[in-house]
């Protein structure tokens, strides 16, 4: 029969191999999600199916966010959600619901 402390001590050793291995992964994770927040043009090309040449063109009318550092340029993920979803197209119902808002905030005006 095993001794129950040998148990308990192999497996706390296996969890503090576990926090051992996590502890040493948290600065690379953290350095990954800030990079995967950032895109270069290719990755950009392929986030919005976009050409490469449509984006050149988008960024030199300032159309499109993106930041310049030398010749390279990166585009914030986060802002560019924002921007792609920034000339939404109401459908009918949501244009008939701020209708009725409007008139129910503006009843004294009818």
């Amino acid at each position: 029969m095993e001794n129950p402390f040998e148990i308990i001590n192999g497996r706390l050793e296996r969890i503090e191999n576990l926090l051992e291995n996590i502890y040493s992964n948290i600065g690379t994770k953290e350095s990954n999600i800030i990079i995967s927040k950032i895109m270069d043009i290719e990755q950009l090309s392929n986030y919005l199916g976009l050409s490469k040449s449509h984006i050149y063109k988008l960024t030199s009318s300032h159309t499109i966010p993106h930041s310049k550092r030398g010749k390279r340029l990166y585009f914030d993920k986060e802002v560019i959600n924002t921007w792609v979803l920034e000339n939404k197209i109401w459908t009918q119902d949501d244009i008939e619901k701020q209708a009725t808002d409007y008139l129910i905030k503006n009843r004294k005006h009818f």
